[in-house]
């Protein structure tokens, strides 16, 4: 069963959220044309399956925060892109993705054949799609995101990642049952290699609404151009970063784990930079 948000824990939120980089906004009417910056991309990862599953219900009835993920994709000169087919896929509460292996802290939970947190839509005519999940959780060497692959024409046009605000990312891991690990994860936006790469065009924007939150971005897109990204060496440190899982997910055993930030070093990760 899902966790539900107390109306007790609505100004906690609110006060995590003004400390994030992602604004709290009502979901963004649909502008007009007008040229701006793609949206960047980010690594595929391991865990992506072309299942072309048409759903809008990804969750499955899975233990977690109920969010939306709300798309708007839009061509090169900023008009919307009906048609485009986005398919959408992230870990659950645990940090666990379906249809794979080698899951869990240890390494040793076999979710082949599970299909949850993946799912696909196509665009409607004002190139929006909405899809129904929980917030995700967290694995070492990752900060809290959620892929996504916009297809057009048959094409993939563009591989990237949504990231979500730190400070709320803590409280719900700090406070919600469903999320609860025992341990600091280890690695925020501003420790996260590829987060960090991909900029602002992948913050996505939050707002509450009833019984969930909403994340909005707007996916612009190239549709002359095939944006291929590597991935990235194993855990392979950028300075004081970490890129992410290998291909093929991680070893018997589980993720390698590296120190927490903690006390004011971490509240300085949390908070936006000037």
């Amino acid at each position: 069963m899902r966790d539900k948000i107390a109306l007790t824990r609505r100004g906690l939120v609110a006060v995590a959220l003004a400390g994030s980089a992602t604004a709290v906004l009502p979901e963004p009417a649909a502008p007009e044309p007008a040229p701006g910056p793609l949206t960047a991309p980010a690594e595929e990862g391991p865990f992506y399956l072309d299942l072309d599953l048409q759903r809008a219900d990804i969750a499955e009835g899975l233990a977690g925060v109920p969010l939306d993920i709300v798309f708007a994709v839009q061509d090169e000169t900023g008009a919307p892109l009906p048609g485009a087919r986005i398919d959408v896929w992230h870990c659950d509460a645990q940090g666990r993705y379906s249809g794979f292996p080698g899951q869990g802290e240890d390494g040793r939970l076999d979710l082949s054949g599970k299909t949850f947190l993946r799912g696909s839509q196509i665009a409607g005519a004002d190139g929006r799609a909405r899809f129904s999940s929980v917030y995700p959780g967290w694995y070492p060497g990752r900060t809290t995101h959620i892929h996504f692959k916009i297809i057009d024409g048959g094409t993939a046009r563009l591989t990237s990642q949504i990231f979500l605000p730190d400070a709320l990312s803590e409280f719900l891991y700090a406070n919600l049952g469903d999320y609860a690990r025992g341990r600091l994860r280890d690695t925020l936006n501003s420790t996260d290699g590829i987060a960090l790469a991909a900029g602002e065009t992948t913050r996505g924007e939050l707002r509450e609404a009833a019984g969930r939150y909403v994340v909005f971005l707007r996916a612009r897109i190239d549709r002359k151009t095939v944006r291929a990204v590597p991935p990235p060496p194993f855990l392979q440190p950028r300075g004081d970063r970490f890129a992410g899982p290998p291909p093929g997910g991680f070893p018997p055993g589980g993720p390698p784990r590296r120190p927490a930030l903690e006390g004011a070093e971490r509240l300085r990760g949390l908070l936006p930079k000037a």
